[in-house]
């Protein structure tokens, strides 16, 4: 990984800003991540055996965030690699952990796995009005490369457009 790459994400993550460890995950963690999912407020959560098969995905990367000593995650991140790209299919964190700094470290720790094993452009898709999660990505560089008017299904019956966004990290 360039050196630049690896200024940048510390600049992204200040030493202070993070309150928790990150470390990656495998098919052990998949109820935990499965019951994240379904608090991220989704449409369809996943369920333990889709965790476990994604997990043991050899193209796919998964991250968790972890408070003090505890073994079980307080958020997760899993993206899915194809040559010098990634995808980043979920990133959450537990209702009653958000806006303690959990999903900057997690997403930070995750891009500099990414920028390590060789990924050179990361993309995501967020649900247009999910202004906390924007604002994530936008600190982290990340910025609009088009929209799926439609994508999301809302508990109403409504569907929301999905916001397609991209980083490069060279």
């Amino acid at each position: 990984m360039s050196t630049s790459v690896m200024d940048w994400l510390r600049k992204l993550l200040h030493p202070d800003s993070a309150p928790a460890r990150t470390a990656r995950l495998d098919a052990a963690h998949a109820r935990r991540v499965a019951a994240l999912h379904h608090q991220g407020g989704f449409a369809r959560g996943w369920e333990p055996a889709e965790c476990a098969a994604l997990m043991a995905d050899s193209a796919v990367v998964t991250d968790g965030v972890f408070s003090g000593a505890g073994h079980s995650p307080d958020g997760f991140v899993i993206s899915r690699k194809a040559a010098d790209e990634a995808e980043i299919l979920s990133i959450v964190v537990a209702p009653s952990r958000r806006r303690d700094g959990l999903g900057r470290a997690l997403l930070a720790a995750h891009l500099a796995r990414l920028a390590g094993e060789g990924v050179l452009q990361v993309f995501l898709e967020v649900e247009e009005g999910n202004q906390p999660a924007e604002r994530l990505y936008r600190h982290f560089g990340f910025r609009e490369v088009g929209r799926r008017k439609g994508y999301y299904p809302k508990p109403d019956g409504t569907r929301a457009s999905a916001i397609a966004m991209r980083l490069d990290l060279a």
